[in-house]
């Protein structure tokens, strides 16, 4: 099966009168509504040690640290050049531009805050979190592919896209490798593996170095942001550098569980 050779969807859903509501903006949507009920849900079994209200506490927590970690994380690690020059642009969100490792930074400052407002383990609400955040990611990079954004480097396999923006030639759709990996790969795995009780950061770091290794692998076909090219050995990205401490720190806490 392949997919059509150019990109089909429109990044508008849906317009009311001068409001045009935006894929991009839905998905965040429905990566938090299917983050809220997958807590919601694992909260709810025996022993779980959570109550519904501090999963919606929590949660809000998280919502506000990937926003604002994401949005300020690409302003930083990507086009700061830019942004000093029109910072205006820092509100548009709704036309991309949103890091997964500024967003990262960003929830394990409001998970830190939350957990020590409740007095509880940094690694429990992380650990919690982890299996929740892998279908946000799913949709977060369909929406980068609806928006025609982070595609591929040119090539000839039959499910390649056009992308309006990237010339003519058919792309690999790096945006749904991502999904695959990241999201659906990456959710069975970690999801499965927190099913049984684990040492406190065990969770954590499965879901840390297995993100890491996803988006490192999945870099070597996407073409790195245009202002930034690459930064060494003409392959690796900004995207690769970031990874290297993440998966460094997940493999870490998962050696840590054996201790």
């Amino acid at each position: 099966m392949s997919l059509p050779n150019f990109l089909p969807v429109d990044p508008v859903a849906f317009s009311l009168g001068s409001l045009h509501i935006r894929w991009y903006g839905l998905m965040y949507l429905f990566g938090f509504g299917t983050g809220w009920f997958l807590g919601r849900r694992r909260a709810a079994l025996p022993n779980s040690g959570w109550q519904a209200a501090s999963v919606d506490d929590m949660l809000t927590c998280a919502m506000l640290g990937v926003i604002l970690g994401g949005r300020f994380g690409y302003v930083l690690f990507y086009d700061l050049a830019a942004y000093v020059r029109e910072p205006w642009e820092i509100l548009r969100i709704w036309n991309g531009g949103m890091s997964f490792h500024g967003g990262l930074l960003g929830v394990i400052a409001a998970l830190a805050i939350f957990a020590r407002m409740r007095g509880l383990s940094f690694l429990k609400v992380t650990d919690f979190v982890a299996p929740l955040v892998p279908p946000g990611l799913f949709f977060g990079r369909i929406g980068n592919f609806i928006n025609g954004e982070l595609w591929g480097k040119v090539s000839d396999v039959p499910w390649a896209v056009v992308f309006p923006g990237a010339g003519s030639m058919p792309r690999h759709p790096s945006q749904l490798y991502e999904a695959g990996l990241e999201g659906l790969v990456l959710f069975v795995l970690v999801w499965t593996y927190s099913a049984r009780p684990r040492k406190n950061g065990a969770v954590s770091g499965l879901f840390a170095a297995g993100y890491g290794v996803a988006r490192f692998c999945v870099e070597f076909v996407r073409v790195p942001d245009s202002q930034l090219g690459y930064l060494a050995f003409g392959w690796l990205t900004m995207g690769q550098v970031l990874c290297l401490p993440l998966i460094a720190v997940g493999a870490c806490l998962l050696w840590r569980k054996t201790q």
